[in-house]
């Protein structure tokens, strides 16, 4: 069980452009914030990936969207209220 300090220290180390482990359905995952530069560094850093080989990227509702993704079509429009929020992917490409 997370407990509300500790999501308050994830929020603070995310927020300074830190990274944090968090358990997904399957394994432990690496997070930090989209639209800071360093903490996606660390993350590639870490695990000794290379730049070119992307991470999944998880928005929090559809505003976001315009921040990370360059064409959305209306396809998706209609896949992500159909099926957001829940286990469903898509891959479309990222905004600069």
């Amino acid at each position: 069980m997370v407990l509300d300090h500790e999501l308050d220290q994830a929020k603070e180390i995310l927020g300074a452009g830190g990274v944090v482990a968090l358990p997904t359905e399957t394994v432990y995952g690496l997070a930090a914030m989209i639209d800071n530069e360093a903490g996606i560094r660390r993350i590639f850093a870490i695990k000794e990936r290379p730049f070119f080989d992307p991470l999944i990227v998880h928005i929090s509702d559809l505003e976001q969207k315009k921040q990370v993704i360059s064409d959305w079509p209306e396809i998706a429009e209609f896949l992500a209220k159909k099926f957001w929020p829940g286990p469903f992917t898509m891959v479309l490409p990222k905004h600069p």
